[in-house]
């Protein structure tokens, strides 16, 4: 699931919340239950708390190194195959639905999911000096086949996907199962290619390659991408919010008042809107992935919604004929989310394709 950009590239950034992100981060650790049981241990030497964002998870910061920590947050019987969710652009964990995750528990996971670089509660990246891009121009450029790598940015997908690799090692958990949405998705066959050794098996949704030349977004929904809140308050981030739902979610299933819950709850856990700016800064600058989705060796299932504007349906059918024996499925009248009504059958399709070897 994307989520649009809460800032105009060229403005000063600024991270809002109630608390510092490094004073949420302390208070995960000195209030932290250590081990919720004792197979936990087996995940390394982290501090564990209950999350205070579903009761299903325990939520801790994870160092992967480099400077970078991951708001994280895990749940489900430990011994079950691991279940690692990556969430797209400008999203916090929290997009990945409280009822999705429990559906996936019930299915025999041990779910993982945590806040990418730049975004919730994990690390932010504040690199002096960067000059100001049009991501306009970078959109055109890509599109019409020529390369932005000459652009000066933070970070490129293969760090978030190194990102990512290092989670996986620092957890302990070996061979995981990946579950990519979106950008998540992109990040999720990087790191698939570049550490087959980590990756059991990967379910991509509603993704892309993001090579040139593909059916581009419908002008409604690229118009996401671009817009900005009139102001950085709660009141105008939320209508914002409810906006852009409206705009790329699936038609007759945008629930507005958990999207209002949900907006709500991302801005006073932690409003970084540098964060979204800088993480489509790193699609642009990556480029086409195909190298990458050609070298995958996990077995992959992709899931598309046939009403999805924002990355039509045929480019996820790119991503599934570019993997080797990747299956496609399409879901008909689902757009760029994931509403409850199609859960059960999405979770249907995961955890077979993921558990029945």
């Amino acid at each position: 699931m994307t989520q649009s950009n809460d800032t105009n590239p060229a403005e000063p950034s600024e991270s809002l919340n109630p608390k510092s992100n490094q004073n949420l981060g302390q208070s995960i650790n000195e209030h932290s239950d250590s081990y919720p049981t004792l197979e936990w241990q087996r995940f390394g030497s982290h501090q564990w708390r209950k999350s205070d964002l579903s009761e299903h998870l325990h939520q801790a910061m994870i160092d992967i190194g480099d400077g970078i920590e991951l708001c994280v947050e895990a749940g489900g019987n430990p011994n079950n195959p691991p279940l690692l969710m990556i969430m797209g652009l400008g999203s916090q964990m929290i997009f990945w639905p409280n009822n999705f995750i429990k559906r996936l528990i019930d299915a025999g996971f041990f779910v993982i999911r945590f806040d990418n670089r730049d975004i919730g509660l994990s690390s932010k990246v504040q690199i002096d000096g960067l000059p100001r891009i049009s991501q306009l121009k970078m959109m055109m450029r890509l599109q019409t086949g020529l390369s932005n790598k000459g652009m000066q940015v933070a970070y490129n997908l293969t760090d978030m996907a190194e990102d990512t690799a290092r989670l996986i090692k620092a957890l302990q958990l070996g061979k995981t199962h990946l579950l990519g949405a979106s950008m998540g998705g992109m990040i999720a066959q990087i790191v698939a290619a570049r550490y087959p050794s980590l990756v059991q098996r990967m379910a991509l949704m509603f993704t892309t390659t993001n090579r040139a030349f593909l059916k581009p977004p419908k002008p409604k929904q690229l118009y996401t991408l671009i817009n900005r809140p009139e102001s950085h308050s709660e009141r105008d981030i939320v209508r914002h919010s409810v906006w852009f739902m409206k705009t790329v979610g699936t038609p007759g299933h945008v629930n507005v008042r958990m999207v209002r819950e949900i907006a709500k709850l991302r801005y006073q856990r932690n409003f970084h809107p540098l964060g979204t700016v800088q993480q489509l800064n790193a699609i642009l600058a990556s480029g086409s992935i195909s190298r990458f989705s050609k070298q995958v060796k996990a077995p992959t299932i992709v899931l598309h919604g046939s009403a999805d504007g924002l990355l039509p349906a045929s480019q996820g059918r790119v991503v599934a004929k570019t993997i080797p024996n990747a299956t496609f499925h399409l879901i008909e009248g689902m757009a760029h989310d994931i509403p409850e009504y199609y859960q059960p059958y999405m979770v249907d399709l995961i955890s077979n394709h993921l558990l029945n070897e």
